[in-house]
């Protein structure tokens, strides 16, 4: 049964909040965790990316914070109460302006600070005082110790996409994190995947939590149509071109596995009269943002990235994705197709496979727990418009009547007299080389000339002595000696 927000009894300034953007039911994940994160359970949540998981956790938190709201000037009065950890610098900049707008008729001040941009604004901005702080967790611990961030009273703890944060090292920076919180407080955990060590950090930091599971673990959506093709990587962007131009695709994301590779291909295609932008972990935020809102505005139709975009971002109406390299990690998999189908509607995930993808082809199958079937993959001849098929050896297979007849021109070419053959075309000369007479002359002496040269005559004999070293002046003997 769907339910309502209506039915939350939200604070009046929350739900007005709400009616403005146009929340009317709840997704699963937040009918099922809104209720017990307002009792204030731990909370471990595993839904599949799109499902509303930032309301599920932020409506909520904020609900409990109300009691705290005030209007006064003073940072005392606003301290951190809540702390969101999130793993890329797009999802806490994304996170954050959710939580403004839910927050907007509120008193209650929010904040997000992450690496790649000025301390001094985010400093500026904690010591006034916020009662939300979103945070990466490298740049927060910047802020810890330069005693820009106070966190003795949290209250409550969010940790968005856990599986992504472990997977690009920042365990430890949890860790150090946390053992700055208090030690009463309530734990919330989302992610898309639940991992052997998302299970032992979950066990580590969370107090009897209560499992919220709307889909089957590390499944992906139902309403994404995915394909796996059979091309060889020479042929990859030959096979997105026409599979954009084929279906119609206005916009879509292109996943790549390297940042050189992301970058070489967004210069390829843009080259190639598509609009494209790339983004990935070499750019500066500010470049980011950028590529990121421009793909948001529709101002360009494909965006190159590598999986720094496959988390969280909710750009909504994307009707494809392509999985250009197929991922290193299984799980990434799930969220790169998250990007489309959102919020119940359709999309497209396609997956260009190469011969040497097969072990991670079967990781994913593992994951997901379905049988892949890799189809081939026709591609388009752009110079006469005939379809041309590759084996997975890079070779192209020719056809009997094909064969047959290249054999019969063969033998019809041999048979034909010598008159009736085409005459050849003649190969070009070189040019000759200009002759000049006077250098093939043999040498002859001036008459002239001295029999001995002037520079070997007043040439002197080479000393045995260097000039450097002083010779003894000679002295008179005393004695004369015998023979």
């Amino acid at each position: 049964m769907t339910q309502s927000f209506s039915q939350l009894q939200l604070h009046p300034h929350l739900a007005q909040a709400v009616a403005e953007m146009g929340y009317e039911s709840m997704t699963p994940i937040q009918a099922q965790a809104i209720p017990v994160v307002l009792q204030g359970r731990d909370v471990m949540g595993a839904a599949q990316t799109g499902t509303g998981k930032t309301a599920a956790f932020s409506l909520p938190l904020l609900q409990r914070m109300m009691v705290h709201e005030n209007a006064s000037t003073s940072p005392a009065r606003h301290p951190v109460r809540a702390l969101v950890l999130l793993p890329t610098r797009e999802l806490a900049d994304q996170v954050a302006q959710q939580v403004k707008l839910y927050a907007k008729h509120t008193k209650l001040r929010s904040a997000v600070v992450f690496g790649g941009m000025d301390m001094k604004p985010q400093t500026a901005e904690l010591k006034a005082g916020v009662e939300v702080l979103i945070a990466t967790p490298g740049r927060l611990l910047d802020h810890i110790e330069a005693k820009t961030a106070v966190l003795n009273q949290v209250e409550y703890v969010v940790l968005d996409e856990a599986d992504r944060m472990l997977d690009i090292g920042f365990l430890p920076d949890l860790q150090r994190i946390l053992s700055y919180l208090p030690k009463k407080r309530t734990t919330l955990l989302f992610s898309a995947t639940f991992s052997p060590e998302i299970k032992r950090l979950a066990s580590s930091y969370l107090q009897d939590p209560v499992t919220v599971e709307v889909a089957r673990s590390n499944a992906t959506a139902s309403t994404v149509e995915q394909h796996f093709f059979s091309v060889q990587t020479d042929d990859k962007r030959a096979a997105l071109k026409q599979i954009v131009r084929q279906r119609g695709i206005g916009q879509a994301f292109v996943f790549v596995n390297s940042k050189l590779g992301c970058a070489r291909l967004a210069r390829s295609l843009d080259r190639e009269g598509l609009k494209t932008t790339a983004l990935h972990g070499d750019k500066s935020q500010d470049e980011r943002l950028k590529a990121l809102d421009a793909f948001k505005k529709g101002e360009v139709d494909l965006l190159v990235c590598t999986d720094v975009a496959a988390r969280g971002l909710d750009i909504k109406d994307v009707p494809a994705v392509f999985n250009f390299d197929v991922p290193f990690n299984a799980e990434d998999y799930v969220h790169r197709i998250g990007r489309t189908g959102r919020a119940g509607a359709s999309g497209l995930a396609v997956s260009f496979v190469a011969s040497s993808d097969a072990r991670l082809v079967a990781d994913i199958e593992k994951l997901i727990r379905n049988k892949i079937e890799i189809e081939p993959f026709e591609l388009e001849d752009s110079r006469g418009g005939e379809r041309r098929e590759r084996l997975n050896d890079g070779s192209r297979p020719y056809r009997d009547e094909e064969r047959g007849s290249r054999r019969g021109e063969t033998d019809e070419r041999a048979d034909r007299p010598p008159a009736s053959r085409p005459a050849s075309r003649p190969t070009p000369r070189p040019a000759p080389k200009p002759v000049d007479p006077f250098f093939d002359r043999p040498y002859e002496p001036s008459p002239q000339a001295p029999e001995q040269p002037a520079w070997e005559s007043s040439a002197k004999v080479p000393s045995r002595v260097s000039a450097n070293i002083k010779t003894k002046r000679k002295v008179a003997a005393l004695f004369k000696a015998t023979d």
